[in-house]
């Protein structure tokens, strides 16, 4: 072992704090940030048995685009008592290990006066914080983004710890189609993902890295597999590049899929067999867990083959989730902005939350769609 490792593994092992290193250094203590173990901790918890993590973090654009098609206005008192609605529903903690909330949400009080990541972390749920500031397009390459949000993360990563979240999430996007994507976008948005991982981790937050291969396209499984395989060869070189402690990070993927407009479409046992190869060629062992975005698979879809993946097992890393739409889509529309529909829409959310539990378990059936539990 060299002495820098020989460094990183004695700051793992005496609970001092972690600074990213620079070319070159030796790890310090850093007695501003939590340490790695402390963060590898909080890691763990966000992929407890049975539970996963509920993705609430969209944009005011995106938010704006389904409350329109709901006749909901996206005002932002809408806005509040919809998350609201979300959070305080009741035994969500049962399911739910983190919630990842907007910058709007996360300064937010609830019609009873308390602060939204306070009521998360009233009910054992940990609060989590959307940093990147959206894709824009890539310079010199057609069809291809890259997200950005660098500038001034630093100072923004110790505000939102101070408001209470203990981790973070940065998205990519990978777009399939002709001769995309490009060596130049994958590695422009690994580089960006280190960067914000090694930020989060100096800020002691735990880092969730999401490059995402989006379904859209007429693609096979094996281009899905193709491209998937090489994002994250070339994400996880720039975060070893970057000297992220991977026991303190966790990685947000897509299943590898087919294509949403492609001819033929895998079941849910060639996804969990493709999806798993793919990532036992790519992901360390050190990473404590991968939680799978449903990557605007329809809820019941993205349950069966979360189910089938994990069921499968025999992998070094805990295996959970990270729904937006997959859990939030049923309660939404029993909503429909009315009061009067709150615990109806708190049922379904229940529901779709407690058939991804039993999805992490491999323990999910047909059956399960018909029980609700608060019924």
């Amino acid at each position: 072992m060299t002495r820098e490792l020989e460094t990183v593994g004695k700051i793992m092992t005496t609970h001092t704090h972690f600074t990213p290193l620079g070319p070159g250094a030796v790890a310090t203590p850093n007695h501003g940030a939590m340490a790695p173990l402390a963060m590898a901790s909080t890691a763990a918890a966000l992929v407890a048995p049975g539970k996963g993590i509920l993705a609430a973090d969209e944009s005011l654009p995106t938010i704006g685009k389904r409350f329109a098609a709901l006749n909901i206005p996206s005002t932002e008192e809408n806005r509040r008592a919809y998350r609201e609605l979300l959070f305080t529903t009741s035994r969500l903690g049962e399911f739910i290990s983190g919630v990842i909330l907007f910058d709007e949400t996360i300064r937010q009080k609830t019609s009873n006066d308390a602060r939204m990541p306070d009521l998360l972390a009233a009910q054992g749920i940990v609060p989590g914080i959307k940093v990147d500031k959206g894709t824009v397009a890539l310079p010199g390459f057609a069809g291809e983004k890259i997200t950005q949000g660098l500038d001034g993360l630093r100072e923004r990563l110790a505000e939102y710890r101070q408001l209470g979240a203990r981790f973070t999430k940065w998205r990519a996007v990978i777009a399939i189609g002709g001769h995309l994507p490009t060596t130049a976008c994958i590695e422009s948005n690994a580089r960006a993902l280190a960067l914000f991982a090694a930020l989060s981790q100096e800020a002691g937050l735990v880092p969730i890295v999401e490059p995402e291969v989006l379904m859209d396209g007429d693609y096979t499984l094996a281009r899905c597999e193709e491209v998937t395989t090489a994002t994250l060869q070339t994400v996880f070189a720039a975060l070893c590049e970057h000297r992220v402690v991977l026991e303190a990070m966790l990685l947000k993927t897509g299943m590898v899929l087919s294509g949403k407009d492609g001819a033929e479409q895998a079941d849910a046992a060639k996804v969990a067999e493709t999806t798993i190869r793919c990532l036992r060629r790519t992901v360390p062992a050190a990473v404590p867990g991968i939680v799978f975005l449903s990557g605007g698979q329809s809820d019941v879809a993205a349950t069966e083959r979360l189910n089938a993946i994990c069921r499968a097992g025999g992998v070094p890393w805990q295996l959970s989730f990270s729904f937006g739409r997959a859990l939030q889509d049923a309660a939404m529309k029993t909503w429909k902005g009315s009061p009067a529909n709150v615990a109806a829409a708190q049922a379904a959310l229940r529901h779709r939350a407690r058939c991804n539990g039993l999805a992490v378990q491999g323990k999910y059936a047909e059956q399960a769609e018909r029980e609700n539990p608060a019924r």
